[in-house]
């Protein structure tokens, strides 16, 4: 069915399809046509007839393809509103049943007609249109209109139709107009998204609904929450609000196909599809702790939903309800005094409505200045990334525009004066989650007092100055250093923390700490074991490191028979190597068994992960792999990561017996999955208890080497949003320094108590192994692997010992480490240090069956 089959509308005779009506003639038959002895008048004449027969036939077909052919004809919509100022709205033109709608509409597609024909470009291709609702104000009109234009000319009526506001007016001027004409103003207009026409949908869906006062109502997709939703269908729901309210529009559940292009929901500041109104899109999986509410500009609002023919997945549900303009939720600006003070975007943390404005005024006291902080700074809209001029929504303080998307609290404006005054604006189309501010009063004279004062007026400890992190966000507390003898010391006048060199990541931005690393010359491979060989020697079948390393990534395929097995290349289940690094789980069958995309449900979050959670608080589901070990009576002690429905991956040093307590015994533990916030159990999380605990044989007390231990459940669970296993990896997959991966966990330490109770997460680098070992004075064995900080402050993330370190690859994360000794999540200057999970696989597999 078509997006238009629906309402008022005029139909012409549908134009012929050229292509379906080729016909060729067929092959002659040359045994009939053979020439008969002799010359004979008849045969001639019939050979003339049948060469001109020829001619014109290939003349025709020339002539079709050359001229008929060119006018391919493409289907064009568009749909719009318009403002009908001397009607008033009654309660009949809600339903389009009703003949009061019908009267309507049908001058609205008179008018529209009359207007388009004063566009030469628009008149000739024009089709007809469909009044698809009306609404308050004095009476809105919702249309969609359908043109069939030339291929190559869908520029010029595009142009054409965003100028219908000027043939509005050219149409007002007409003297010859009915009396009864409609006044049309506000005439707004857009191409209608072209995966709405480009699929002819089998199923059409539509659904009103009229909000009540003090109610809350529902819609859902169909057969949510019992079956999927249908296949190639299209479904809208325009809902409505009294006079006087806007639409509340909350989700509670999203759980659609990832991939937008295929599935997809779209939400409409408008009772049609007008992309000038589009609010937001959205596809995948949300976690229900994320707030997903919308609030519209007026008190009308269009869902949308559009499904292809495969992966259908369960659907959404959301709540609706009406709130009436001037409440809490819609209402922003005012005058704001005091020393210091908050004040957000409308609806924050949740998406800010559209075509609002809001203005705050902030007095302190005089002879101090005012100075605002934006803790959360959200207001990007899709192209508009990287957009420097705020034409769309922005923040305006003291006249100075801020748009975009900036990170927590990077984003501050000190005024010159006792007074401050800061605008937030929103346009028609496309929302975002806002900001959330602080501000205070300074003292001009020494706004940062015993701190260091940013060139963008933020305020940072002094002891972070010159330490090789940007903490300013503008690089300003870098500049102008002297570094410390431990430090790198980059050209540029940078410093940056020894434990970033020679990790083939250039921090310095000058490449000074990738320098002397030991490298090989250039037009030389370096091999893992540091050997240097030509780069000629690459990919030519024959091991010319001497670990294989040059044989590695070479594009042979899964029928390479010539791979030589090596520690590093990937071992397939019937024992044939290949030579592509990290093959497993990427989607690509490379082993000619497929045993490399076996096991493959792991390491993967279905959530889509929340841009509004703050710092570096976790989002409920986003590491659902992570465990909170407990001693009974005495909660959280150590972190795990599940790697199968009954068996946990931690550190050995959490099981080792001490004076108070036998941690080595089963029955001292029980194990919280799927928790987020210690203390909150609720219905996502499943306590289990231990049926045996299996530490490293060789296990170092004193140098924490081999510092990795098994965990078996008393009862297998089953997996959930919440809880999933991560992907253990092969004995061969690299992990390069450099690369970036998750460390989480509550920051507990082994006496107990716990320093967070929202579930942590620090991104953190991998270390290169030589500086490492330096950087820790030569107490790094070849089954430990150090990682950094990237980015964050002193404080950031002090991860469980037992936690995972989250390598991630394509979609999913691969388990790189356990979190051992140092500091979980590598202070600044100070590496953490994890068990390497490569080196144990074997073992595991023995013990578990994993």
């Amino acid at each position: 069915m078509d997006y238009m089959d629906s309402g008022l509308r005029y139909t012409p005779k549908s134009d012929k399809d050229w292509d379906n009506t080729i016909q060729f003639l067929p092959a002659s038959d040359n045994k009939k046509l053979e020439k008969k002895k002799g010359p004979g008048t008849v045969g001639a004449v019939i050979g003339v007839v049948i060469f001109l027969a020829v001619i014109a036939l290939m003349t025709g077909l020339l002539v079709w393809h050359f001229h008929f052919r060119k006018d391919v004809k493409l289907k064009r919509m568009y749909s719009g509103s318009m403002r009908i100022t001397n009607q008033a709205f009654v309660d009949a033109y809600e339903s389009s049943n009703s003949s009061e709608f019908k009267a309507l509409a049908t001058q609205v597609t008179s008018q529209l007609k009359s207007i388009y024909s004063k566009s030469p470009q628009l008149a000739k291709y024009y089709v007809g249109s469909t009044v698809q609702a009306f609404s308050e104000g004095s009476v809105i009109g919702y249309y969609l209109s359908e043109f069939q234009v030339p291929k190559g000319q869908e520029a010029s009526v595009d142009s054409a139709m965003s100028s219908m506001d000027k043939l509005v007016d050219k149409e007002k001027r007409i003297r010859s107009r009915p009396s009864n004409s409609l006044v049309l103003e506000d005439v707004r207009s857009s191409a209608l998204d072209t995966r709405l026409i480009s699929t002819p949908f089998s199923r059409v869906l539509r659904f009103s609904e009229h909000t009540k006062p003090n109610k809350i109502g529902q819609i859902q997709s169909p057969g949510f929450p019992n079956s999927p939703y249908a296949p190639n269908t299209f479904i809208e729901w325009q809902l409505r609000a009294d006079p006087g309210n806007v639409i509340k529009l909350d989700f509670d559940t999203m759980n659609l196909e990832e991939d937008c292009s295929n599935d997809f929901i779209k939400i409409y500041d408008s009772l049609v599809a007008i992309e000038s109104s589009a609010m937001e899109e959205m596809c995948g999986y949300y976690s229900p702790s994320q707030p997903l509410t919308f609030l519209s500009s007026r008190n009308v609002m269009l869902v949308t939903m559009a499904s292809n023919e495969e992966k259908n997945y369960p659907g959404f549900r959301a709540k609706i309800s009406q709130v009436q303009r001037g409440s809490k939720d819609i209402t922003c600006g005012g005058k704001l005094t005091g020393a210091t003070g908050t004040f957000t975007s409308p609806n924050f943390p949740s998406y800010y409505p559209p075509q609002i404005t809001c203005q705050w005024s902030i007095e302190v006291s005089p002879g101090y200045a005012v100075k605002v902080t934006f803790k959360k700074f959200l207001l990007s809209e899709p192209g508009m990334e990287d957009s420097r001029d705020c034409k769309k929504d922005y923040v305006q303080v003291n006249g100075k525009k801020l748009c975009g998307e900036k990170p927590d609290g990077t984003v501050t404006e000190t005024s010159q004066t006792n007074t401050m005054s800061v605008e937030f604006f929103s346009d028609a189309s496309y929302v975002d989650r806002g900001f959330s501010a602080t501000y205070e009063a300074i003292d001009v004279k020494d706004p940062c007092p015993s701190q260091f004062q940013c060139e963008n007026q933020r305020c940072i400890k002094t002891a972070l100055q010159c330490d090789g992190w940007n903490d300013c966000g503008d690089m300003s507390d870098e500049l102008k250093c002297t570094c410390k003898p431990q430090d790198i010391s980059c050209k540029n006048g940078l410093c940056k923390p020894m434990f970033w060199k020679c990790d083939g990541v250039d921090d310095c931005g000058d490449l000074t700490d990738e320098l002397n690393c030991g490298g090989c010359t250039s037009g030389q491979f370096t091999c893992k074991n540091n050997k240097c060989v030509s780069e000629k020697l690459q990919c030519d079948g024959t091991d010319n490191c001497g670990d294989g390393s040059d044989e590695l990534n070479c594009g042979r395929g899964t029928n390479d028979a010539e791979t030589v097995c090596s520690d590093l290349t990937y071992r397939c289940k019937n024992d044939k190597c290949i030579s592509k690094v990290n093959p497993e789980c990427d989607g690509e069958p490379d082993c000619t068994d497929g045993s490399d995309e076996e096991n493959c449900d792991c390491g993967r979050s279905l959530f889509k992960t929340s841009r509004i959670v703050g710092g570096e608080n976790t989002e409920e589901g986003e590491f659902p792999w992570q465990v909170s070990l407990h001693v009974k009576g005495s909660g959280h002690v150590c972190g795990a990561s599940i790697i199968s429905p009954k068996w946990l991956v931690t550190a050995a040093h959490c099981v080792q017996d001490d004076g108070r307590t036998r941690y080595s015994q089963p029955g001292t533990w029980e194990a919280y999955l799927g928790l987020h916030i210690q203390g909150n159990i609720g219905k996502t999380v499943v306590k289990r208890n231990l049926k045996q605990i299996i530490p490293h044989v060789n296990y170092n007390a004193y140098t924490y080497d081999n510092d990795i231990a098994l965990m078996e459940l008393d009862s297998p669970v089953t997996y959930s949003d919440y809880i999933r296993p991560i992907c253990l990896p092969a004995p061969q997959h690299d992990f390069p320094a450099g690369s970036n991966v998750w460390i989480t966990g509550w920051g507990a330490t082994r006496e107990g108590g716990f320093a967070a109770k929202v579930l942590q997460k620090a991104d953190v680098r991998i270390i290169n192994h030589t500086v490492c070992n330096t950087l820790m004075k030569g107490q790094i064995t070849s089954r430990m692997l150090c990682a950094g900080v990237l980015t964050g402050g002193v404080d950031a993330c002090q991860g469980d010992s037992g936690g995972p370190l989250s390598s991630p690859a394509g979609s999913r994360m691969f388990l790189a480490g356990v979190v051992s000794w140092g500091d979980g999540c590598a202070r600044r200057d100070k590496p953490g240090i994890y068990t390497t999970v490569t080196k144990f696989r074997g073992w595991v597999k023995e013990k578990t069956g994993v």
